[in-house]
Parts: structure tokens; sequence; C-alpha cells
């Protein structure tokens, strides 16, 4: 990988034998790569790619489930009352469900893009043109989000279901804020200073995800807009949980170790935040030397249960690396093939993830954090074959950018977006992923990476930093923004009509999600044909 950085100029730009050009003389492990054809390399490059998507999903289970641990996390509460002197117990959520959904999720979901984007600033730095391999995916994940997840969203509720969004006010706040995220980046781009990102400007694009923090939060307590009566108190409510303790981690006392952890390959569900088996009340009189005798029992148990499993547990994590689950079960053999085929191509990856610690470690915190790291190292793999097949091929960044990139790194949203549209009773954390995970692909994503750079050139060089392909980037946005508002009046119609955003009948949910498909086609092929010069 050592020669991707000091590569020639010609190859940099994307030099292909392929199309008579002059060969690319870069490569990414063995100086051999040169010699093989131009169409096999491609071919190559390409399956890497794939295999490093492969690997951000399998990488994707094991963060939900540290998220799932941080999220469900609360803390014990004891009020007096003055006059009786009688204690109450009450347990409290450490996260606010609507900043849950901003931060944690849409944050977490997003950060293969954001750690592309920042990776690509990081290359560029010292130079006075930004790469444009972060703006495109992350523009073009937006487009993703916001037309196939929301197709997929709508046909996943059983026929005849109706999802809806029962916190209208939130949501509207984030839906706002994320069509102004892609209003203020075109008036960067476009308006103020034409091609040319200035200091300010990169750290006002920061600070108002700060703003969208606290105008979300204030919403949801203090400015209730719309009635709020259909949201439920748990992110999965009960019933659902327990129809679908089979999928879920066996919890056998406490709601801080759980003992038989679920590493069999399969999608975890993100959303379970509290186990079926957890019936402890909010609130709960307790006299005050049983409160003590319990409160002694528990620390007690949880210091043995941690003791005793959370090492067993990491061990089994890596033998839990090589077992192949349900291919038993297959009695047709080509499905029994292809099971065997994915999960051996699983295995290294599910190896090398196994060295995250178990999320049962400090509230799933430390898990949390490494797993966004594994991330951001299978994000630096990507921005290596994205140079190679670009310089191999030709084909512009951007382009790539808006096609394979946008949809490989959108996968996280994807998953955590048909997970909430399939286990919660509203609409709620499905749709607001989507619109947090476009603010933070803005305010985050883009902001954090033009601030690094602006900040390195203000202070070394002297100059703002400059945008390559600015037109390119700018129409897309234009695109984006037209068939964005057509996705959310199909969206309002459905509300008016059937009275729900998600779900309904098999006819009409199929339909919506065409129509959802045909718009994102129309954005990849419009902006690809204007940042390659085409249009």
């Amino acid at each position: 990988m050592g020669s991707m950085q000091n590569r020639s100029a010609e190859s940099r730009h994307g030099i292909s034998s392929t199309f008579g050009h002059e060969k690319c003389e870069s490569y990414l492990i063995f100086r051999g790569e040169v010699s093989l054809g131009g169409g096999f390399r491609t071919f190559l490059y390409f399956l890497g790619l794939a295999y490093c998507f492969i690997g951000l999903s399998a990488i994707t289970a094991r963060f939900f489930r540290s998220m799932e641990t941080v999220v469900k996390h609360s803390r014990t509460v004891v009020e007096t009352n003055p006059s009786t002197n009688e204690k109450t117990v009450r347990h409290e959520k450490v996260w606010n469900y609507t900043i849950a959904d901003i931060t944690l999720l849409a944050f977490g979901t997003s950060f293969p893009q954001i750690s592309l984007a920042t990776i690509d600033a990081i290359r560029n730095i010292g130079k006075l043109y930004a790469g444009g391999l972060g703006p495109g995916t992350l523009v073009g994940s937006a487009a993703f989000d916001l037309f196939p997840i929301h197709a997929v969203c709508v046909v996943v509720p059983r026929a005849g279901e109706l999802k809806k969004i029962s916190d209208l006010g939130v949501w509207l706040v984030e839906l706002i804020w994320s069509f102004w995220a892609y209003i203020w980046l075109y008036i960067i781009l476009e308006v103020w200073t034409p091609n040319i990102v200035t200091l300010w400007e990169a750290s006002l694009t920061v600070l108002q995800f700060g703003l969208l923090l606290m105008h979300a939060y204030a919403q949801d307590k203090r400015w209730p807009y719309f009635a709020r009566t259909e949201r439920p108190e748990e992110w999965v409510p009960e019933k659902a949980a327990s129809s679908d303790q089979d999928n879920n981690v066996h919890v056998e006392y406490s709601e801080t170790f759980e003992i038989n952890e679920d590493e069999r390959g399969r999608i975890i569900d993100n959303f379970s935040i509290h186990s079926a088996r957890e019936a402890d009340p909010a609130y709960q009189n307790v006299p005050q030397r049983g409160r003590a005798e319990c409160s002694n029992e528990r620390s007690s148990t949880k210091t043995c249960l941690g003791e005793s499993h959370v090492l067993s547990i990491w061990k089994q994590q890596f033998v839990d690396a090589f077992m192949f689950t349900e291919w038993t079960k297959l009695n047709n053999t080509c499905r029994w093939l292809a099971r065997i085929s994915w999960q051996a191509l699983l295995v290294p990856w599910r190896l090398l993830f196994a060295l995250v610690p178990p999320y049962q470690i400090a509230h799933g915190w430390i898990a949390f954090l490494c797993s966004l790291c594994f991330i951001s190292g299978v994000a630096y793999i990507v921005t290596q074959f994205t140079d190679l097949i670009s310089c191999v091929t030709g084909i512009n960044q951007y382009v790539i950018a808006f096609t394979a990139l946008a949809a490989g790194t959108s996968w996280p949203d994807l998953v955590a977006s048909k997970i909430a549209a399939e286990r919660q009773t509203t609409a709620d954390s499905a749709i607001a992923n989507i619109a947090c995970s476009n603010s933070v692909n803005i305010y985050i994503g883009i902001g954090v990476p033009w601030l690094i750079d602006t900040l390195y050139n203000f202070i070394a060089l002297g100059e703002p930093l400059r945008i390559k392909n600015a037109k390119g980037l700018s129409f897309s946005l234009l695109i984006f923004f037209c068939t964005s508002a057509g996705c959310i009046a199909v969206l309002v119609f459905r509300r008016l009509t059937l009275g729900a955003e998600l779900g309904g009948p098999r006819l009409w949910a199929w339909l919506t999600s065409a129509y959802l498909m045909v718009l994102w086609i129309i954005f990849v092929v419009l902006s690809s044909l204007r940042v390659s010069g085409i249009l």
C-alpha cells in the first residue's frame, strides 16, 4: 500500500490502458499487479471492494449490539417522600430517545462514509484542492438513504399493516435540518464563495450539528407542537420483543451482563433495547432496609457474573468465528452450498472482529468505540481500492462515489432502518434514521474533513480550500433536492390517503417502492453524466 501514497500525478487522476491511455503504474500490494491486464485488474479490485463491503456488514452486527447496550443503560434514582419518609426507586434512562437517534444511531450508521471522507481529507492535507471522494460518497449516500432505503422500508411491514410516524414534531425538525444541510452546502459552493471553502464556512457547518441536537431535544422535551400519544416508551414494544426473543440476547440476570451472546452471523436487532425478561417496573416502593439488602445482593451478583463470564464470552467470540450454523436444516443442495460459501467468506472478517471486546464491558462503550475503529480501517482499504479502480479504468472518482461507494458504505443505514421498520410499531426510528443520517453526512461527514483541510491551509499556506469539480457537485445537489422533494411528496400523500408512511396494501407498497427506485436511478444517471462532462 505504500506505493499508493507515492503514485505519479498521472495515475492519481485515473489514466487507463483500457481506454487507450497510458498504463496505470499504481498497485495495492505487489509490483506484479501492474503487468496484469487492465480488465483483469479492474475485476480484482472490484472484487476486493465488494469483499470490504462484506466486512462492513460483518462489523455492523457487532456495532449494533454494542450500541444497543449503550442506549439501554439506565440509572437508579431514589426519591424520598418528605411526609411519609417512604423511598421510591425510579429507573431512569441515561439516553434520551431523540438524542440517541441523532447521535449514536445516525452517527454510527454513517460512520463508514464519515471515516472515508476524513481519510480522504487527511490524504489531501496541505493541498489547495480537496479530494472528491469524500463529498461524492456522502452526497451519493444521502440519495441512497433517501430512495432505496425508503423503498425497502415501505414494503417491509406485512400486507395490510400500516406504520406511521407518531412524533411528527421531531421528524419535521430532523427533516428540515436535513434539507437545510444540502441547501447550505450549495450556498457554500455556488453563492458565497464559489468553488472555495473558507475556515469559517467549515466551522459553521460543524456547529450546525450542535444546533440540530438542541432543536430536536427542545422539540422532544419542551416544545411539543404535535401530539405524541402513540410513541412507545421503548424502541421495541414488549410484545414484539417477546415474539422475537430467539433473535435477541438471553438475559440471565441483569441488564448489564448478558450471558449467551448470539454471534452466529445473523443481523442483530439493534432496536431491542430491553429484553422481554426485564419486567422491572419503572417505579417501585421499597423499604429502606429491603432496598439496601437488594442493592447489595444485586451488586454482588453483577460482580460475580462479570468476573466469571466476560472473559469466557470474549474467548467464545473467537470460537464462534469458525462456527457454521443452520446449514444442516437446508435440504436444497444449492442453498446449502450458497450458505456454506457465504459463511466461509465471513470467517476472516469474523475472526478479525472477534478482537472487539465484549459489549458487556463498560456498558458497551469499549465495544462501540472499537467497532468504529475497525470500520475506519475497512474504510481506508476502500479508499485504496477506489483510487486503483479510478486509475485503471479512468472512471471519474465522483461516479464511483455516487454508485459503488455510496451503496456499500450505506449498508449499516439500510440494516438499521429495515430492522426498525420490522420491529417497531411506528415508523419513527426507520424514517428518523434516514433524515438524521443525511444531516450527519453534511454537518459532520463533510464539515469535519473540510475543517481539517481549511484549518491547515489557513495556518500553513494562508489560502482557502478549493473544490475540484464544484460545478458537478453543485449540480448533483440540485438533482438531489428535486428528487428528494418527490420522495417527501409521496410520503405525505401516503399519510393523507392511507394514514401511514410505511406498509399498507401490497400493490401500493410495491408501487411506492418502484417509484422511489426510479428517483434514485435518475439522480445517479444525471449526476454521473454531469461530473463526467457528458451532460
